[in-house]
């Protein structure tokens, strides 16, 4: 036996050792008997053990892990020692490894025997288990046979050396590490989407779809999140953001950071602001974990999203020809960082195109530049057409998200339809400027009868907004500056009445004492209307409205 080829690779063993030993059994071998023991005697019936295996024994058969030797292009036994007797049973020497050690089979090691055999390449198969529960860790190494009958001691065939470790202890902690690992991820997964909406809010000139999809078992899953809030008066805010940090911490993070943003929504400042706050909330939450995120507002009677984005990425909007845009660069740093001023910005979404919000999961690739993902989105949505959902699910695709991707994935698809026909007919908007004074309540209620009247509503409906239309505009003719303007809108779910003005202070509620002459107008529209609000607008002045929900 030509130990020196692969003798130093057995654990356990060395080199000099190994040609000792080979000095020292020759002679044995050579007369066909083996060392008491160390080498597995030959079972009666069988052929004598080969002259390879005395040589093999001294150092083979002490080893305490399993050890065969295979001979020939057959693969046939030619010496197995007692560890691996012991773990298997006896093994008719002689025969087939095919027919006679199945527990080859059952490690799926036969095509690699013969791999072995044939490019003389050691290899190497790591922890693979055995119908017994028992755990091993295989080498096979190519093994050179001198033929005892040369003199000058050439080479008499080839054989393969499997030698293998009893890994079980080792396997099974590392089962019970990925048990853990897997309880671990479900937790954070399970926290994560209870932590998104169950149910998205559908505004009445919207439509929208959302997807979040968790990364693939191996990963960890992060703080991504979305969300869609209405603010009042048919205007919508619409978030989406990501924490940078992964498992149960990521997600509690995220819906801290969920439920501010839905606290400072109700404020209905613009979106700057919104963010000016959630950075200070951030680094208060956490200091070492920072996150991106965008809030943007819909407001049908605009056409356009205005938007602020703490370093996230672009929104992508696709108009009705199929051309795609993207907003500009993040208007301020991401949210945790502190000490910087956001801004807001603005993007056209016209009737009948879509708007897509997206965490970086959707586009981001080892080895590949982020741009490269966001221009694959834009030619993606380019041709992405359909209901908001099967957009939704086209993008997944389209960007090779799978279930076993690297990172978690939210998308928020926002579509702006162009109504026409019968649906076009449940939308109208009317405006009527209030000039001069006290005689403006006047026009304004036979402005609002008029309007009214011709949508249709009922009698009980059109005193009801005419009531509080008067009582918005004697507001803001007492408390308020010009310019003035009432607006009246109409969607197949609501009916809208706002007044604007050019002073910033916003109404309150108060309960007004029995002497009182004045005071209790808002007190008025809260009782009679569905909803009611009030905001600054961008220009400075503020916003009062109302809102009615439509019968049936």
């Amino acid at each position: 036996m030509n130990f020196t080829r692969w003798s130093a690779r057995l654990p356990g063993t060395r080199r000099r050792a190994a040609a000792r030993d080979d000095q020292g059994s020759v002679p044995a071998a050579r007369t066909g008997t083996a060392r008491s023991g160390s080498a597995r005697a030959p079972r009666e019936g069988t052929p004598e053990t080969s002259p390879e295996a005395g040589a093999a024994s001294g150092i083979l058969g002490r080893l305490p892990a399993p050890v065969a030797l295979l001979h020939g292009p057959d693969l046939r036994i030619a010496y197995v020692n007692d560890a691996y007797a012991a773990a298997f049973g006896d093994r008719l020497h002689g025969a087939p490894a095919a027919e006679a050690m199945p527990e080859l089979t059952e490690l799926g090691l036969l095509p690699l025997v013969g791999q072995v055999l044939r490019s003389g390449t050691p290899r190497t198969v790591k922890s693979r288990k055995v119908r017994s529960g028992q755990s091993y860790t295989v080498t096979c190494t190519p093994a050179a046979v001198r033929d005892p009958r040369a003199e000058d001691g050439t080479d008499g065939g080839t054989g393969v050396l499997v030698y293998a470790t009893d890994v079980t202890d080792h396997a099974e902690a590392a089962e019970r590490l990925r048990a853990s690992e897997r309880r671990h991820r479900d937790t954070a997964v399970t926290l994560q989407r209870s932590l998104l909406p169950q149910d998205l809010e559908q505004p009445d000139d919207l439509r929208i779809a959302a997807t979040y999809q968790p990364g693939g078992t191996d990963a960890a899953v992060g703080g991504d999140w979305y969300d869609v809030i209405t603010l009042g008066a048919g205007r919508t805010a619409l978030v989406i953001g990501d924490v940078m940090g992964r498992g149960v911490r990521a997600a509690a993070v995220m819906g801290q950071l969920r439920t501010a943003v839905r606290a400072y929504a109700r404020l209905d400042l613009p979106p700057h602001e919104i963010l000016q706050l959630l950075d200070v909330l951030a680094a208060e939450i956490d200091a070492s974990q920072i996150a991106t995120c965008v809030y943007a507002v819909h407001d049908p009677n605009e056409g356009h999203l205005v938007y602020a984005s703490a370093g996230h990425l672009p929104i992508l909007v696709r108009h009705e020809d199929g051309t795609v845009h993207s907003t500009a660069e993040p208007t301020g740093p991401p949210l945790g960082t502190g000490g910087w001023d956001h801004t807001s910005g603005t993007i056209a979404l016209p009737p009948g195109s879509t708007a897509v919000l997206y965490t970086d999961g959707l586009v981001e690739r080892r080895n590949e530049d982020i741009d490269v993902g966001v221009a694959a989105l834009e030619h993606a949505l380019s041709g992405a057409v359909g209901p908001p959902q099967v957009v939704c699910d086209r993008l997944i695709r389209s960007l090779g998200v799978t279930a076993e991707h690297d990172d978690d994935v939210a998308v928020l698809v926002v579509q702006h339809p162009a109504r026409t026909g019968a649906s076009a007919e449940l939308f109208h908007n009317a405006s009527l400027e209030l000039l001069g004074g006290v005689e403006a309540a006047p026009r304004a209620r036979a402005f609002a009868t008029g309007v009214l009247a011709s949508w249709r509503f009922p009698v009980e409906l059109c005193d009801l907004g005419v009531l509080a239309a008067g009582e918005l505009v004697a507001n803001s003719l007492q408390h308020g500056t010009p310019p003035m303007r009432l607006g009246l809108r109409r969607t197949d779910r609501r009916l809208i009445i706002e007044v604007t003005d050019g002073d910033e202070h916003l109404p309150r509620r108060r309960r007004a004492a029995p002497v009182d002459e004045a005071g209790r107008g808002i007190s008025i529209i809260a009782t009679i209307a569905t909803s009611w609000g009030s905001r600054r607008t961008p220009g400075g002045g503020k916003a009062v409205w109302c809102e009615f929900a439509l019968p049936g």
